[in-house]
């Protein structure tokens, strides 16, 4: 696990109220990323078919789709899972210039999420789709199946890296950090490495390297200036 954290402060002078001692207020942004390993991958499996009526695009379709899961099935195991994530059939016209629209046919489309909880499955996948008629392969990614610890631990450190930075402002200005008036959750983002995909079905196995997961979190505190 790796932890990065930049760090901004400023130092606000205002007044509550009119009137009022004006008050002498530290604000801090601490940004934290923690790197983790992937322990899970995702990919996405479509087939796409044309036919001269929707039923038989439909049918074409269903086949072939049926032909590509249980050939990955065979290499996901029990290992993870597959579920639908898109499907429609559409009309597919003929556009010619000065003329109306021909109908020609339909198209079917249907596309397939697998997850994997073992990352060394995805070059394997990959071919496997490719071999069995897939006709569109991609948005390979890896993930984390629980990210909310590690969420928790990035935002800890922010805030504790915001803190630790109001105090050190605190002391450069002859004072110290005092109460904490307030604290607040900036962005949490997470970062997935992306990897590109092809169907090349006469390489033996297609390379893929997981690299590793960034959980990004921000927190801004605002503390006394004492």
């Amino acid at each position: 696990m790796r932890l990065a954290v930049p760090i901004l402060v400023t130092v606000l002078l205002g007044s509550s109220a009119y009137g009022q001692t004006p008050q002498r207020v530290i604000r801090a942004v601490g940004n934290a990323t923690i790197s983790v390993p992937p322990d899970q991958v995702k990919l996405n499996v479509g087939v796409v078919v044309q036919a001269a009526t929707a039923q038989e695009a439909a049918a074409q379709n269903a086949g072939q789709v049926s032909n590509v899961l249980a050939q990955l099935g065979k290499v996901l195991g029990a290992s993870g899972e597959t579920r639908t994530v898109g499907y429609s059939i559409s009309p597919v016209y003929k556009y010619a210039q000065g003329q109306p629209a021909q109908l020609v046919g339909y198209s079917a489309t249907n596309t397939v999420e697998i997850t994997s909880r073992d990352l060394s499955l995805a070059g394997k996948l990959i071919d496997a789709a490719a071999q069995s008629g897939a006709t569109n392969i991609g948005g390979l990614r890896f993930g984390v199946r629980n990210e909310e610890p590690v969420r928790a631990q990035a935002l800890a450190a922010a805030a504790r890296q915001a803190r630790a930075q109001a105090e050190a402002i605190a002391n450069g200005l002859g004072g110290h950090a005092g109460t904490v008036l307030s604290a607040e959750e900036g962005a949490v983002s997470t970062s997935v490495p992306l990897v590109e995909t092809r169907t090349d079905a006469t390489t033996p196995a297609t390379p893929v390297e997981p690299g590793l997961v960034q959980i990004q979190a921000t927190v801004t505190v605002r503390t006394e200036l004492l």
